[in-house]
Order: C-alpha cells, then structure tokens, then sequence
C-alpha cells in the first residue's frame, strides 16, 4: 500500500514536470539556435556595412552569453526530462547544449587569444625601415593610439616606439627571409601566392620588388592591407623578403596579421 502511494506521488511528480520540461527544453533551444544565428547576423551586417563593427561585437557579446544560457538550461531542462519522461525532451535538449557548447566553445577560445595578445594591428618584418605602400593607404591613426598595457616602461615612451617594443616582444620571430631567386622571380612567386589565397592585388611591381594586396576575413569581411618588398642581398647572393600586414580597423587583430606574414612566407620559401 505505501509502495503503490510512492509510485502514486513520484508518477504524479513526473507529471508536473512534464510542461517545464518541455518550456525549458525550448528555451534551450531558442536561446542556443537564437545566440548562433545572432553571431552571423552580427557578421552579415559588419562585413555588409550595415552597421558599425563595434556594434558587430555588441551583437556577438550578447549573442555569446545567450548561448551559455541556452547550455545551461539544457542541463537542467535535460535533468528533468530524464524524470518527467518525457518522449523526444531529451534529444532536443543534447542538440541544444552541442550547439552551445561548440558556439562557446569557439568564440570563448577568440577572446582568449584576444587578450593574451597585444592590441595591436600592425605586424613587418622590419620595424626600423617598414615596407611602405604606394597604391594602398595606411590608416590615420595607425599608431596614435598603442596599448601601454598598465605598464611604467611603456608608458613612457612615443606611441611609435611603444608599438616597437610590444611588437618585438610578441612577434620577434617575424623576420626578413632569403630567398635564391631574383628580386621579379621573387615577386612573381608572391605574386602567385597571393592570387592562389584569393587576395586582391592592389600593386605589383616585379622591377622595383614591390607587391601589395588586401585580404578579406571570412567572418566579419575585415580587410587587411599586405605590402610585400624584394631586394636584392647585399652580399649578391638573392634577395631578401620583407612582408608587412596591416588591419584596416579596430585596435586588436587577435594575432591574425602576424599568422598570415608566417604563412605567406613559409609558403613563399617553399615555393
């Protein structure tokens, strides 16, 4: 008699947990498939000129933390469902939380590279004597406003010199190569790189060793300007390569710059 009146009660428990289970799990759901769409949003309009790109990140913070509340309301929603038995609760409520957990997952691992970082969107080869380009404009405020990072050394010195220091302490592998061709040998490599990753090809000029392109990122259709110099080594012995790419926005490139000049290189050498 007491065991049928337990069965009674937990059958009845169930019951009520049926529809906040199923509430929950749609929540889930809507806050997960909402916060994922909401970052694509966010990127058709950044990269579309909709809006401004400060609004794009707006758009995606949001989206980022609806996204860890959808995950979270599918645990609870699935905890409940498990009891309520509720047919068909639980597949919804693992789809949900997948979906955030790689949605967070991806853009929680972009902000962490962002702020381990320097906040700054200029990268070269060269920091004495940058690849300076003719057809393609360097912005305004290029290095008006570099990071002290709450730190007395850096504080202390101009803007320029401030963005040296920080860039030899991120980027010091970002060196000049030789290469064994000639100096429009070389350039006519690049050239082909460039084409081959897509690039649009702003100047090529293979006499004077000279290349500039601009990229544009997959996600928010940021462009970034690369200009690429080919001299001949002093020695006579090839030609020396220096590469610098250069974010056309924002304070931050989340390393992006300093990736593509590896690359490029790398792939330049091998060539």
């Amino acid at each position: 008699m007491a065991q049928a009146a337990s069965r009674g009660a937990a059958n009845r428990g169930a019951v009520n947990k049926g529809p906040w289970a199923r509430r929950l799990t749609w929540l889930a759901l809507m806050l997960s498939i909402g916060g994922v769409s909401a970052a694509l949003v966010s990127a058709w309009g950044t990269g579309g000129g909709a809006w401004h790109f400060r609004t794009g990140f707006t758009i995606l913070r949001y989206a980022f933390f609806a996204a860890i509340a959808g995950g979270l309301l599918a645990i609870v929603a699935l905890a409940m469902s498990q009891r309520a038995r509720v047919p068909g609760l639980r597949t919804r409520n693992v789809l949900a939380l997948a979906i955030a957990l790689l949605f967070v997952g991806y853009l929680g691992r972009q902000i962490y590279t962002a702020r381990t970082l320097p906040a700054i969107h200029d990268v070269s080869t060269d920091l004495e004597d940058l690849p300076q380009p003719r057809a393609l404009q360097v912005r305004e405020d290029n290095l008006e406003k570099v990071p002290d990072m709450d730190r007395a050394d850096l504080k202390a010195l101009e803007p320029e010199e401030r963005w040296k220091a920080i860039h030899r302490e991120a980027y010091g592998d970002l060196k000049p190569i030789r290469v064994p061709w000639t100096v429009e040998e070389t350039i006519g490599k690049a050239q082909a790189l460039a084409d081959k990753r897509g690039w649009q090809i702003a100047h090529v000029d293979p006499a004077r060793g000279a290349l500039e392109a601009t990229e544009t990122t997959r996600f928010f259709r940021f462009k970034d300007d690369v200009v690429l110099r080919a001299r001949k080594a002093a020695d006579g012995k090839g030609t020396i390569v220096d590469m610098r790419s250069i974010s056309r926005v924002g304070g931050s490139d989340v390393g992006v710059n300093a990736k593509r000049v590896r690359e490029f290189l790398k792939d330049l050498r091998q060539s």
